[in-house]
């Protein structure tokens, strides 16, 4: 019997006879990896220009890119909280932006009755974006001095950094659905 997980060829998960996933892994796990994300950005370094993505973000629209229904449309309000703690972005811009991005992703989930990864990844581009230039906006207008052509490298940096975050999201969500023995 070996630990890994056993998937069948559509990646769901084999079965196993009196074994389940946990209910708090299973709906914690987005929550978790959305705050951990939140807080990565500050632990690498401080930068005089920001570069790095804001990898809350990116995990937040990834989780509800996957699996619309897991997180809630009011999610945005405690995650964007969260997200302002640690960012230094005056609070209340997260929780306005990852509740706009959640309202703007279920819109999008309703009106197209397909989505394959280029979509997927245009409305993540139009996202990202839209996140960084409202937040240099509410930062400029709290009182930061900071012109938008500073943030394009943080812009393509998130960009060409989503799909490995979706990458990262997928694998976590097979995982979160694996049984696991109780111990």
């Amino acid at each position: 019997m070996s630990f890994w997980p056993q998937f069948t060829r559509d990646g769901i998960p084999r079965p196993r006879i009196n074994r389940a996933p946990s209910r708090l892994v299973a709906n914690g796990t987005p929550w978790i990896t959305v705050m951990l994300a939140s807080v990565l950005p500050g632990l690498a370094l401080i930068a005089a220009v920001p570069f790095m993505p804001p990898f809350g973000f990116l995990m937040f629209i990834s989780w509800r890119q996957l699996r619309p229904g897991l997180l809630p449309v009011w999610a945005g309000l405690p995650l964007g909280m969260f997200d302002d703690l640690y960012s230094g972005q005056p609070f209340g811009s997260a929780v306005l932006l990852f509740s706009a991005a959640a309202i703007v992703l279920d819109l999008v989930e309703a009106r197209l009755p397909w989505r394959n990864f280029l979509i997927e990844w245009l409305v993540a581009i139009v996202l990202i974006v839209s996140y960084i230039a409202v937040g240099v906006l509410l930062a400029n207008l709290s009182g930061a001095q900071t012109s938008l052509s500073v943030t394009w490298p943080q812009i393509v940096i998130s960009v060409l950094a989503y799909p490995l975050v979706g990458r990262f999201v997928a694998l976590a969500d097979r995982l979160r659905l694996t049984p696991f023995r109780e111990i």
